[in-house]
């Protein structure tokens, strides 16, 4: 019962913000063009339906009936309208909130003073032709900065989802044996399957990666959403990831299950158990709490797996010290561990001898700002490190922007990323 009532709060607030919305829209209307003015009501009011129903549906319609994507379906048609909206409606209110401060002026100036205003016809600056006033020019300004969040939200659907970028960066390491110095690592991290809906294009970001001939393969972390079940589809595409040294992975936050509702405990220990036997279908040596030796004739570095651990209210499941267990004779070694909040946490403090971590998981909130010495993400006020590489002392850690997206179904200005870092003898 609480779902519904939360459902109807949340659609009688579509309702208000629509009607508020419509408010600002129809005063910009030429009101002598009745056929225009009632097809552009009919779009706008018919969306509206439209989006209301999506949000019963979703509330009357088992979420087993529920395709992998009805998240990022949701989130199209109800979120991205809701968000230029929004916009819309703190622009309106600004203009609102001026009127309402000019009426109460004017009340409390007294009619002697409005009076003598009029009588003095010289001070009053007469209109300038071809102007507009200065709500219209607010009103105005809302509508278009509405409308341009939603488009700029719905190009990130149509061109960011999937323009897949390639990220190199050296990595300079001291004590990097000799036969690893150029050696080159490709780094993958939060594909969610469960997000995408268009397999082809999931594909030509795969071949990307198959192009950069990379020595080794690492995965950190989030494969699914919700359910393992999201990715059988998908395992034919991401199993054709291959290289000489081989192709490793950990879990992320999302691939334990702990976002379902599951009908039992033995329910939700299954799709764990189908989660590991996914990532051996996809043919990756997945590292639970262990490590293993990259050789290369004769000489080795040490890659560390943990399980997901993360700061604040995501699962603690990893042991970083049981991974390193039997490492010590590594002299470089590489953690894979999916949140970065890990880094400052657990790594640097209490293991110095982790040189490189490579971690995902804040996906740069797929949305921001990247030019050349400046760059902003909503990411940056939720974790310090959030995107690319960031260095204390002797140790490195590398945060991939991620390959898929969950949520909102697309990317803006954070596009999704293929990792390629060359190690290099300091």
């Amino acid at each position: 019962m609480g779902f519904i009532f939360n459902a109807l709060l949340f659609a009688l607030f579509i309702l208000l913000v629509d009607r508020y919305v419509w408010a600002g829209i129809r005063s910009l209307l030429p009101l002598k063009k009745p056929i225009l003015y009632r097809t552009i009501a009919v779009i706008y009011w018919g969306f509206t339906v439209l989006i209301l129903i999506v949000i019963l549906s979703s509330v009357f319609i088992p979420r087993e009936y529920l395709p992998h994507g009805a998240r990022s379906l949701f989130f199209t048609v109800v979120g991205i309208p809701l968000l230029g909206k929004l916009l819309t409606v703190f622009f309106l209110s600004l203009d609102d909130m001026r009127r309402g401060i000019l009426w109460l002026v004017k009340a409390f100036a007294g009619k002697t003073r409005a009076k003598k205003e009029a009588t003095v016809p010289n001070e009053i600056t007469p209109p300038v032709p071809n102007t507009i006033s200065r709500s219209e020019f607010m009103t105005k300004t809302a509508v278009a900065t509405g409308l341009g969040m939603a488009g700029t939200m719905l190009f990130g659907i149509v061109s960011g989802a999937h323009d897949y970028r390639v990220r190199r960066v050296k990595l300079p390491l001291k004590n990097l044996p000799r036969k690893f110095d150029g050696m080159r690592i490709l780094q993958l991290s939060d594909i969610h399957t469960g997000s995408f809906y268009n397999p082809r294009a999931v594909k030509g970001g795969v071949d990307m990666a198959m192009n950069e001939k990379a020595d080794l393969i690492v995965f950190t972390g989030d494969l699914v959403n919700e359910e393992t079940e999201e990715a059988r589809d998908y395992i034919p595409i991401f199993s054709k990831l291959s290289a000489p040294l081989g192709v490793y992975s950990v879990l992320g936050n999302h691939d334990y299950g702990d976002y379902k509702v599951w009908s039992s405990a033995r329910e939700k220990e299954k799709n764990l158990e189908d989660m590991l036997a996914a990532h051996k279908a996809l043919g990756w040596d997945l590292l639970m709490d262990e490590n293993r030796g990259i050789t290369v004739e004769g000489e080795s570095i040490g890659l560390i797996g943990v399980q997901n651990w993360g700061g604040g209210r995501f699962a603690k499941y990893g042991d970083l010290d049981k991974a390193l267990q039997r490492a010590d004779d590594y002299p470089v070694k590489i953690l894979l561990s999916h949140d970065p909040s890990h880094w400052d946490l657990k790594v640097r403090p209490e293991h110095p001898e982790v040189d490189l971590m490579l971690a995902g998981h804040t996906h740069g909130m797929q949305f921001g700002v990247e030019l050349p010495g400046f760059r902003w993400s909503p990411a940056q006020y939720n974790y310090k490190h959030w995107a690319g590489l960031y260095q204390e002392g002797a140790q490195y850690l590398y945060v991939n922007r991620g390959f898929g997206y969950i949520g909102y179904p697309g990317r803006v200005g954070i596009l999704p990323e293929i990792t390629v870092l060359e190690l290099v003898k300091a």
